[in-house]
């Protein structure tokens, strides 16, 4: 890698190993060179387990986070200090969050060791850069994290907001399916304009 050994620090990369760092520090060289759309992956975040050290919380979450957080923080770093970050949308997310409570184990075989359901009610995602207004947080769960009570943001009004700061209008983005138009953000997605600069 032609990257100097601060950056490579700033991210956590090991040249030649295949790691989230890495695809990190990629994503921030493919910006450079004009690439208008990236995807970086983490593979680890399904917290179903079969056995006490595999996919459950207690055994995998930490490391995982320690996986991401340095990288993410870094390529946000990187892309504003190169002064990318404000022509550049980061999402950051999943498609769904997790319960807050444990599952228990599977009726029909109780050796079965289970981490946390899948869980599309309340969730996290977060967004930097290209039009974002940072250093707020819209939106709050109950006590136990399992229902919005504040400020939902329905996944139509996200897609809206992507689109939004995109450069695309939500209400005239549509495709044909079975002889009808459709739009990715059906009839009731909005811009959440809270989460606009």
């Amino acid at each position: 890698t032609r990257e100097p050994r601060h950056i490579l620090e700033m991210y956590g990369c090991t040249p030649g190993h295949a790691s989230f760092a890495n695809n990190c520090l990629l994503a921030r060289r493919l910006i450079e060179h004009g690439v208008r759309f990236i995807n970086v992956y983490h593979k680890g975040w399904d917290h179903h387990g079969t056995d006490p050290t595999q996919g459950l919380i207690t055994s995998n979450l930490e490391q995982i986070c320690r996986e991401t957080d340095q990288p993410c923080g870094a390529l946000i770093k990187d892309l504003k200090e190169r002064g990318l970050l404000e022509d550049t949308l980061v999402v950051w997310g999943g498609e769904f969050g997790r319960t807050p409570m444990g599952q228990s184990p599977a009726p029909n075989n109780p050796d079965v060791f289970l981490g946390r359901d899948h869980h599309p009610n309340a969730f996290s995602i977060w967004m930097a850069g290209g039009g974002v207004k940072g250093g707020q947080m819209i939106g709050a769960t109950d006590e136990l994290g399992f229902h919005v009570i504040e400020d939902r943001v329905h996944v139509h009004d996200l897609q809206a907001t992507v689109l939004h700061l995109l450069g695309l209008d939500h209400t005239k983005l549509t495709f044909k399916y079975q002889g009808r138009q459709f739009r990715l953000t059906d009839v009731s997605g909005e811009v959440v304009k809270k989460a606009l600069a």
